[in-house]
């Protein structure tokens, strides 16, 4: 049950908070609330930032974190409405632009002819979501799916200079987007994509989310730092995030996060934001060691999620 007072506070947030509170906390889809998204506070600050070429910053991926890729991943996660114009418009530049040699999305010119894992996962995270043609998405997973490692995960260094174990960074970006390309309705590859979000699923339960799967010890500190965005850093409220969004079941590998998540709650029933990424930003959403209706918003999805 949540605290009236929380939830008070939370819909007194931005927009595209108050919107996601309804639908995901309270089970009320408010499609009014959505379509304000873009005309007001933080989504209208962004979209007034695009350039008239259709990008953002400077190039597809610089500068961080105010470049296009950043950008249409930003305003996926507000939950701007899917049939917005000006985006779907970026996103069918960045396939004109951005195609590698092997079907994924290149960072630029002068960067690896191959793709970037981690990239093609976030790319197909906001192009899924804003309703691409999945005709145009196809080469991207299938640059996605022959990257997947034997011990289930993804690394971004696997298609450039090698990699012998997955990183849990590019994982969680990977899955995120295979999951979203299954929301949209596509079924491209479909059941080769649900073996493979198993498998990056077992990956890291494997690691009990933040952990060496050998000494137990912490893989890193930053995992456990509550942030927003995340961008492409992995952390613990991220993968829970991702878990109950995808309806994974519960399984006793996550009852450690779990109990660090429930030890981050204060005395007033809300989360921190605890660290921020350092890189220009198009504005700050929560400043850090403050109250954060983002973390706080996602750590309940996740409780409500994982007690029932």
């Amino acid at each position: 049950m949540i605290e009236k007072s929380v939830l008070n506070w939370l819909l007194e947030g931005d927009v595209s908070i108050q919107f996601q509170v309804k639908r995901d906390l309270l089970g009320i889809t408010d499609l009014s609330l959505q379509n304000r998204i873009e005309k007001d506070g933080w989504g209208k600050l962004i979209l007034s930032k695009r350039h008239k070429n259709g990008s953002w910053g400077e190039r597809f991926y610089q500068p961080k974190w105010i470049s296009t890729h950043y950008t249409l991943l930003d305003l996926r996660n507000l939950n701007l409405p899917q049939n917005n114009p000006l985006i779907k418009s970026s996103i069918e530049q960045v396939l004109m632009n951005n195609k590698a040699l092997d079907g994924g999305i290149q960072l630029g010119p002068s960067t690896y002819k191959n793709s970037d894992i981690c990239v093609n996962g976030m790319f197909l995270n906001y192009a899924s979501y804003f309703k691409t043609d999945e005709s145009k998405l196809k080469s991207v997973i299938d640059s996605i799916l022959k990257e997947q490692m034997e011990d289930g995960g993804y690394n971004c260094e696997s298609n450039h200079g090698g990699a012998q174990h997955s990183s849990l960074h590019s994982t969680i970006s990977i899955l995120e987007g295979l999951q979203e390309f299954l929301y949209a309705g596509y079924t491209y590859r479909k059941l080769e994509i649900l073996n493979s979000i198993q498998n990056g699923i077992e990956f890291i339960l494997i690691h009990h989310l933040y952990k060496s799967d050998k000494t137990w010890a912490i893989i890193q500190k930053d995992f456990l730092k509550l942030t927003y965005p995340c961008l492409w850093k992995y952390d613990v409220l991220r993968a829970l995030d991702f878990m109950q969004y995808a309806k994974i079941p519960y399984d006793p590998r996550m009852d450690e996060a779990l109990e660090f998540l429930n030890s981050k709650k204060n005395k007033n029933g809300v989360w921190p934001m605890q660290a921020a990424h350092p890189g220009k930003v198009h504005l700050v959403m929560e400043p850090t060691s403050k109250a954060s209706r983002w973390n706080t918003l996602r750590a309940l999805k996740v409780l409500q999620f994982y007690s029932k």
